[in-house]
């Protein structure tokens, strides 16, 4: 009995064994299937694929991957990372649903080998979920229903197209009072229920279908109401292919067809599609091919259109979720990345009228010097007094700009805060509007509480205001991304996925720029390479507890601060006063015995970092050949000699400043053919607006870019450019200006 046991032990040990590399296998498998998969969607070696899946895996961050593992990946860049990671996410998903789908039809006991395969390679989502339409659990259907009633037989005599015999003497044989069969007809029509169901869940009709319908289909709008008037007048009458509809009018669309203006739907071919199905399920004559004929065209109608259609419309509007997604991240980098005003004393003004322009003076570091209110506007139009207090300001504290954001009122305080300057300090202070959107979500939020617990919203927004011209990265972050509004539709998309594609475009901004460890606040921390909010929170605790800090080792100490954090964050924090001048470098500490080895070989101390010395020292010697002696790689030893020229780098401070204003424009003005330099504010589909100095922005139509063809205003602008501009027209009555950025032949 013993031996018997030990034996059936050893055999089930075996067994799980067996299985064990079964599984080892299928995983070798999926592994490779997918490594050669992106290689051939994205064109990147699989050498570079196979290590940026490596490296990913062992929880490195793309930032870092991106800066300090170049020599491993090829160096490939940040954009071409996140496009391994976006599609190694999805494959391992699709490779889980293939195999949760083979899982739930083989408990049905219907998973043939040609089904396992077909699923197997499938390549696409849709494609399994094809496979896998026929074996899922529905909900009652006119199908089962005949199914329950016995007619299923019927079903099948029928699909072998018999050519002799009679159809209603062959469903006589199924009247079922019992069964609720009244007659031959109610069979035969159960029966074709039947039929029409299975020839909806052919994954074969149901593909051709698809692609024939967004090949040859049309998206067709019309008014519910063809006299209301709304921003919609355009799509009232509206027929575009689908093939052909650019990704932001689907999303207008929608929008029109959810506040119940539009009514929308898909047309297509029909008899084409019955004329194609027919050839798939009809083979000659037989005596029931009109019940085929009439089966084929109520499958069609009744379950394929409908579903197809609403996947139709899923895609068109996944891919206008997918564009408008990447034009918001696109100018959210860009914002994100202006230039900071750096040395200066800054009035922030968060305009308004009934409740006064809030006022907030900060020094060149941000720090609040005042808070006031004053009311120069309607309807207090308290101006004398308003003059005084902020002319006060501008003298007690030598404030050199004035920041207004561009809400309520804003232009009426523009005219005051011009008209001031003029009187008190011209050619001394200037002035410049800013975007204040998001400012009352940060002013009203737990952070801002924190951050300012005596002040109320409105002094809060005054702040944010006048820190956002300073630095508008370390500002900008303390707001939930899709508050800032630099996009389009931006409300219309799928929200997690708008916070995901955002929160990535922050970390890559934080990242890029770099942060100060003794500055910077949990927010900004927060967006670091590898750290989250409660290290970002005790990483400012620690600073507050101990004091500054003064190495970049000291961060070993901060609760929760991990070897593997420090590692991915590390190089990325700076530390500007410290004990060693390369913590004020993006050079990683693993590098820093490099740099011992590199001055020892130009014959420098670390004090000359920076220096012209150093910089004529390097300028002899070859990348190429030194690399090798100091024991790391070329694209490694390129950033460090970078970063040892120019320690303490912003590169934000390389792009062009913001425009300063010392005068009001009025649309008043504005005439066809002036010509004005503007910041372009937002990026859209169809063109760009751009802030010239007016209450609204101005726009450059996507035809008035360039005298060449654009695809898309990305192309040509970006959000905060310099840009100049002329006036084609202007609309008093709807406060619309149409500009170009082509210069007319005069100024040319």
């Amino acid at each position: 009995m013993a031996n018997q046991e030990i034996e059936a032990t050893l055999t089930a040990e075996e067994k799980k064994e067996e299985k064990g590399k079964l599984t080892e296998a299928h995983k070798a498998a999926t592994q490779e299937r997918i490594l050669k998969q992106i290689v051939a969607e994205l064109g990147v070696p699989l050498s570079k694929v196979k290590v940026t899946i490596e490296l990913l895996d062992d929880g490195n961050t793309i930032p870092f991957i991106a800066r300090y593992r170049k020599e491993m990946t090829g160096e490939l860049d940040e954009v071409q990372l996140r496009s391994i990671e976006e599609r190694l996410q999805y494959l391992r998903n699709l490779e889980d649903r293939k195999l949760e789908v083979q899982r739930l039809i083989d408990e049905q006991g219907k998973l043939t080998p040609e089904l396992r395969t077909a699923i197997e390679k499938s390549a696409k989502l849709q494609e399994v979920e094809d496979l896998y339409r026929p074996y899922r659990q529905k909900r009652k259907t006119r199908a089962s229903v005949a199914k329950e009633r016995g007619l299923e037989p019927l079903a099948m005599w029928i699909l072998t197209q018999p050519r002799h015999g009679s159809p209603e003497q062959e469903a006589a044989k199924y009247i079922d009072a019992e069964k609720q069969v009244g007659s031959a007809e109610e069979a035969l029509q159960g029966a074709m229920d039947i039929i029409a169901e299975n020839l909806a869940d052919d994954a074969k009709i149901r593909t051709w279908i698809r692609g024939y319908t967004r090949d040859q289909g049309l998206i067709v709008s019309e008014a519910k109401d063809a006299k209301a008037e709304s921003v919609y007048e355009m799509y009232y009458a509206y027929r575009e292919p689908v093939k052909k509809l650019p990704p932001h009018r689907t999303l207008a669309i929608n929008r029109g067809e959810r506040e119940e203006i539009l009514k929308v739907s898909l047309e297509v071919a029909a008899d084409k599609i019955h004329d194609y199905m027919g050839r798939q399920t009809i083979r000659g004559e037989s005596v029931v091919k009109e019940l085929l004929r009439v089966t084929i065209e109520d499958a069609y109608k009744r379950l394929i259109a409908p579903s197809i259609e609403r996947e139709i419309r899923g895609e068109l509007t996944d891919k206008g979720e997918e564009q408008a997604i990447a034009i918001f991240a696109e100018n959210l980098r860009n914002l994100l990345l202006q230039p900071p005003v750096k040395g200066k004393i800054v009035l922030g003004v968060d305009p308004a009228f009934r409740t006064g322009c809030k006022l907030a003076v900060v020094d060149d570091t941000g720090k609040t010097l005042e808070i006031a209110v004053v009311y120069p506007t309607a309807p207090n139009n308290k101006i004398a007094e308003a003059e005084k207090r902020v002319t006060g300001m501008i003298q007690k504290y030598g404030v050199e700009l004035v920041v207004i954001g561009n809400g309520t009122a804003s232009r009426e305080t523009e005219q005051f805060i011009a008209d001031l300057i003029r009187k008190v300090a011209p050619g001394r202070v200037q002035y410049m509007i800013v975007s204040e959107a998001g400012a009352s979500v940060y002013s009203a939020s737990k952070l801002a509480q924190e951050e300012f617990p005596e002040l109320d919203v409105a002094e809060r927004s005054a702040i944010s205001i006048a820190r956002r011209l300073q630095d508008p990265l370390a500002e900008l972050v303390k707001i939930e991304p899709k508050a800032i509004g630099v996009g389009q539709y931006q409300h219309d998309v799928a929200q997690k996925r708008l916070e995901e594609s955002l929160k990535v475009v922050v970390e890559s901004a934080v990242n890029h720029v770099g942060v100060d460890l003794n500055t910077a606040s949990p927010s900004l921390l927060s967006y670091v390479s590898g750290v989250n909010g409660t290290i970002a929170k005790n990483i400012v605790k620690f600073r507050e507890e101990n004091g500054k800090f003064t190495s970049r080792k000291q961060l070993q100490k901060v609760p929760r601060l991990g070897a593997k954090t420090y590692e991915q964050c590390i190089g990325f924090m700076r530390i500007s006063d410290g004990d060693n001048p390369l913590d004020n470098t993006p050079i990683h500490p693993e590098s820093y015995d490099v740099v011992d080895k590199l001055f020892r070989e130009v014959g420098l101390a670390k004090s000359g970092i920076g220096t012209a010395q150093l910089k004529g020292k390097l300028q002899g010697l070859q990348p190429e050949q030194v690399a090798d002696r100091l024991g790391v790689g070329v694209p490694t030893l390129r950033d460090i000699w970078e970063s040892l020229q120019r320690p303490g780098r912003d590169p934000r401070e390389e792009l062009p400043p913001p425009i300063f204003r010392t005068d009001v424009l009025q649309l008043e003005d504005l005439k066809p053919g002036m010509q004005l330099q503007g910041t372009v504010r937002n990026v859209i589909d169809f063109g760009a607006f751009v802030d010239i100095g007016i209450k609204n922005d101005g726009l450059v139509h996507i035809s008035q870019l360039a005298d060449r063809f654009v695809k898309h205003p990305r192309d040509v602008v970006s959000v905060g450019d310099t840009v100049t501009v002329w006036v084609i027209g202007v609309d008093e009555k709807k406060g619309r200006v149409s500009l170009t950025m082509k210069a007319p032949k005069s100024a040319q």
